[in-house]
């Protein structure tokens, strides 16, 4: 029987049903196997197997034949594959329980496999953008918060862009990045730029003013 970890949610990946004027523009998840290799190391843990694999082979070649030094190996070999299995069941476990969400206001990030959280963004908090794209299509699309909110990089984890002293979240690790980007852009651009009608005390002269969002 298949049981959704997530069914409390009234709208998947948001903590609450979307008012009237709020829509989706996307929704996606980090590529499992991307981010095991970008946000825990996947590639440096493997070459530093790799390494040690060399070495005990080169070592033992020189007491026994190179026959019965590769048997040497066998327990580093069987170290690395039960390490990146660990490690690609974090990113999968990561990755499942992601839901990243672009509406036309706002960004919205459920994140944590173990304790779930959601992060919402609206785009007037966002400074700057930046994706980082790779070869394969997928990429991170990190953004820079402004104001006071400051974001705990322990507790957003791998959702956020490495070594920065200032946390910025990220969308880590998405397919079709470009595309997306372009969604963000857009949808930014609109937001901050859309006026928004106040009401003033009146003065003797006119009640309304326009102030920008």
């Amino acid at each position: 029987m298949h049981h959704d970890d997530f069914n409390f949610e009234p709208v998947r990946g948001l903590p609450a049903a979307l008012p009237p004027d709020e829509h989706i523009l996307w929704q996606g998840a980090p590529e499992p196997r991307r981010l095991a290799r970008e946000a825990l190391a996947l590639d440096w843990i493997m070459a530093y197997f790799a390494i040690l694999i060399v070495w005990r082979v080169g070592v033992s070649s020189t007491l026994v034949s190179f026959p019965v030094a590769l048997t040497h190996a066998v327990p580093f070999v069987i170290a690395a594959v039960v390490t990146a299995g660990i490690l690609y069941g974090i990113a999968y476990m990561q990755a499942r329980s992601t839901v990243y969400t672009l509406t036309n206001k706002r960004v919205a990030m459920r994140i944590g496999a173990a304790l779930t959280m959601t992060l919402n963004v609206p785009y007037v908090k966002i400074g700057n953008a930046d994706l980082q794209l790779r070869r394969d299509g997928t990429g991170t699309i990190a953004f820079e918060t402004i104001g006071d909110a400051r974001i705990s990089y322990l507790m957003t984890w791998p959702h956020v862009r490495p070594w920065y002293f200032r946390t910025q979240p990220a969308l880590r690790c998405i397919p079709d990045a470009q595309r997306v980007a372009a969604i963000f852009a857009e949808a930014a651009e609109a937001r901050v730029s859309q006026p928004r009608l106040s009401q003033a005390p009146a003065t003797g002269g006119a009640a309304d003013t326009i102030a920008a969002e």
